[in-house]
Order: structure tokens, then C-alpha cells, then sequence
């Protein structure tokens, strides 16, 4: 398989560079206007990524043969406004088109929130599939669950793979699920770890079931709550799967979550975010936890991207076979 170039767009931290270059592939310019991110970025690739998009002059970026972006979701998120296109984030999509339409790429490989699906009553994905075929791909797209790719996390996100119809490929087809066992308490520090103390949560409101699930389970797990029990507000057992982690919500719980460990109910720490997420060990964080929290929320789980990009792969390599 001939190795892709690939440029990396709303790059964040830098989950698609990480699952490209697992599987053999070239960075050749990353983008993200968020400073904080720039500098995990940096700290873990070596290079610092460019600034805002919007002011970069297509020209200027290298030639690619993939482009990828995860584009912000948050006109989009349930957590977020959900201003669509009407927001001025989601309309950095058409940057993505216009660098697209100059370098013309092999492959559009995009990632957003499941609620995209649904957004506007499905025109926000009719009208993004219509835009991409208009410039001459064809689209593929589905909603993949990272629980079911070796993922301890429910994180659904609706991916997209485009391939220029002059290529004259068909049949792409997304990876199956692999529905792996790993849950929670397999991604979490020692109990021993000092750091872990100042994410506990005690309060006088606090509830928990009579019953813990003594099964492992590829779900969350609820097992109580604190206050009203809303978003944010639920504790959940080791023993199942992660809720998703979000960059943004409200509640004691938000972001990550509370969970029962060790006899006591806990937020996670970054580090065990870092291991939901798929990044590897070593992987180095931002130095402030909150920043680090709204990282991962904001990242593409590395697991699912790379079976994604292995299905890629293996798809041009057997096109390739084909046509030779």
C-alpha cells in the first residue's frame, strides 16, 4: 500500500494525525485556531500546527492525498447551541471545500457529532452530501459507537469517507465492530495515585444503589446520583463503559462522568481520559486538568479513526490490485 500525504485540519490534539501515522501516513500541515490545542499538539508531533484557516490562502497549503477534519461540532452537539450553519463554526465546512476544491485529494476522510445525522431535521447532512458531490466525490458516511471498536467509552460520531468519482472507485465499506472486552476499570490509575484524591465527590445528596452489576458490560452502567440526578448528576460502576466525555455540560459530574472505585464516587482523571480516548501512554497533557478535559471532549477517539483508515488503506490497495 503506497503511503497517503495527508494535511490535518481542526486538528485539536491531534487524534487523526496519531491514527494516520499508526498506520504508516504522512502529515504534511496541520490547522487549529484554539492556542491550548496548538500547544498539546506541538508537544506531542514536533511541529507546531498553523492558525486560523480562514486566513491561510489555499496555495500555501502542501499537496495532500487525504484531507481530514474533525470541524466543529458544537453548531451541531447536543451540549452545544445547535446553530448549525447559521453559526459561524459550522461554517468552517466550507473552508474544508475550498481547500478541497484547489488541492482536489484523493480522499475526504470527516468526523462530527451523531446529532449531525438529525440536525435540522436532516437538511444540515442533506445539504453537506449535496456540497461534496458537487465537487466531485462520492460520499460514504455512518454513525460508528467507539464501545464497539476497543473503545471503554460510549462515543457515537458520524464519519464521513469521499472519494473522487474520477477515480472510479465503488463498494467502500466502514470496519466492522469488534466489540472487544474492556471497560472502564481496565483505563484506571492505581488507587494509590495522590492525584486521584482531589476528584472525589462526597456530598450529603448523594444516592447509590443497593445492587452493583457484578458482570463486565460493553454499556454505562448506572448505579446512582447526586442532587436531581440530571446530566452530569449520575454515578456509574467501573464495570461497564464510559459515558461520553464532553468538552462542555454542567452538573458536578461534567465532563467525565462519576464513578463508584474503590468505595468511592469520583470524577476521572485526564489521564484515564487519555486512555478512553485511545492515545498512547507517554502521550503528554496539557498542564491544566480543565483544559485537558475539554481537549479529549473535543478529540476523535484513536481507535475507531484507525480502523477507519485501515479500511481506507485496505480499500485502495485492493482498487489498486484491480486496475493493475
Amino acid at each position: 500500500m503506497e503511503k497517503l500525504r495527508f494535511i490535518d485540519l481542526f486538528c485539536g490534539i491531534g487524534g487523526f494525525r496519531q491514527a494516520l501515522g499508526e498506520n504508516g501516513h504522512t502529515c504534511v500541515f496541520s490547522s487549529d485556531l484554539d492556542p491550548d490545542a496548538r500547544l498539546t499538539y506541538t508537544e506531542n508531533f514536533g511541529e507546531e500546527p498553523a492558525g486560523d484557516l480562514t486566513q491561510i490562502p489555499e496555495r500555501e497549503i502542501p499537496s495532500h492525498d487525504l484531507l481530514c477534519g474533525g470541524f466543529p461540532c458544537q453548531p451541531f452537539s447536543i451540549s452545544g447551541n445547535q446553530g448549525g450553519f447559521e453559526d459561524a463554526r459550522g461554517t468552517l465546512l466550507y473552508e474544508i471545500l475550498r481547500i478541497a476544491r484547489h488541492h482536489r485529494p484523493s480522499v475526504l476522510f470527516l468526523e462530527n457529532v451523531k446529532n449531525f445525522l438529525g440536525h435540522a431535521e436532516g437538511r444540515t447532512l442533506e445539504t453537506t452530501v449535496e456540497l461534496l458531490e458537487s465537487l466531485g466525490y462520492e460520499v460514504h458516511y455512518s454513525v460508528l459507537n467507539a464501545s464497539r471498536y476497543g473503545v471503554a467509552q460510549k462515543r457515537e460520531r458520524i464519519y464521513f469517507v469521499c472519494f473522487r468519482k474520477d477515480l472510479g472507485l465503488s463498494g467502500f465499506q466502514f470496519p466492522e465492530p469488534t466489540d472487544q472486552d474492556i471497560v472502564v476499570e481496565d483505563v484506571l490509575l492505581s488507587p494509590d495515585d495522590l492525584r486521584l484524591d482531589e476528584l472525589v465527590i462526597e456530598r450529603d445528596d448523594l444516592f447509590l444503589s443497593s445492587e452493583f452489576p457484578l458482570d463486565r458490560e460493553n454499556r454505562p452502567l448506572r448505579i446512582g446520583t447526586v442532587g436531581k440526578g440530571g446530566q452530569g448528576e449520575r454515578i456509574y460502576s467501573p464495570k461497564g463503559h464510559a459515558i461520553t466525555l464532553s468538552a462542555f455540560g454542567g452538573g458536578i459530574g461534567a465532563k467525565t462522568g462519576m464513578y463508584l472505585v474503590e468505595g468511592r464516587v469520583r470524577r476521572l482523571h485526564p489521564e484515564e481520559c487519555r486512555r478512553l480516548m485511545g492515545f498512547p501512554e507517554g502521550f503528554r497533557l496539557h498542564p491544566r486538568r480543565n483544559v485537558c478535559y475539554k481537549q479529549f471532549g473535543n478529540s476523535v477517539a484513536v481507535p475507531v479513526v484507525s480502523k477507519i483508515v485501515s479500511s481506507i488503506d485496505r480499500f485502495l490497495d485492493g482498487q489498486s490490485r484491480r486496475a493493475a
